[in-house]
């Protein structure tokens, strides 16, 4: 299993990005949370097989049809398993 946290920039915020990626998460069987940060970023972590993680960074580096990503920083990190993906609070 592969982990990764990701930080995402640019219109990423009040574009439907995090419950967008929720069903991209759930399509693909992948487990983690989503959150928006204060300085209009977008936090998320998730966790699956590489497959499964690639196709949810893959979209993650597009965005919904209204956001606009101009970039992300992504970090390999520990698996922790869980089940299920959610949208957290703002950070």
């Amino acid at each position: 299993m592969r982990r990764v946290h990701v930080i995402v920039d640019g219109d990423v915020q009040g574009v439907g990005y995090r419950y967008t990626m929720r069903m991209v998460a759930d399509r693909e069987r992948v487990v983690g949370w989503v959150r928006n940060l204060r300085d209009g970023t977008v936090e998320a972590e998730v966790e699956g097989t590489d497959a499964q993680v690639d196709a949810v960074l893959a979209w993650m580096a597009e965005g919904p049809p209204a956001g606009r990503v101009s970039g992300a920083r992504v970090s390999d990190i520990a698996a922790t398993g869980g089940s299920g993906f959610e949208v957290r609070r703002d950070g």
